[in-house]
């Protein structure tokens, strides 16, 4: 892969070497990300995510770009928060 910085491409050939041998994150995830950004315009985040857990998926766009917790870290701190918080039962 030109142009990647060589960690780029080694989670590349990681997650596909996962796919292919049908392995799924088992724990749940929550999945965040910019709703002023690339993903919220060409992908169903939670759609994503969900095809490669076995677990719950939850999550939600936050009003920012792609650098979530540099842009809205209160926010960001919260929404983390609040889901170890639900996932632990307090």
């Amino acid at each position: 892969m030109r142009g990647l910085p060589p960690a780029a491409t080694v989670d590349l050939d990681h997650d596909r070497a996962s796919r292919a041998a049908g392995d799924k994150i088992a724990c749940d995830t929550l999945v965040l990300w910019g709703g002023r950004g690339v993903v919220e315009a060409l992908f169903d985040p939670l759609a994503l995510w969900q095809a490669q857990c076995s677990a719950r998926v939850s999550g939600h766009a936050l009003d920012a770009g792609h650098f979530l917790a540099e842009e809205l870290p209160a926010q960001t701190a919260t929404a983390l928060q609040d889901f170890f918080c639900a996932t632990n039962g307090a």
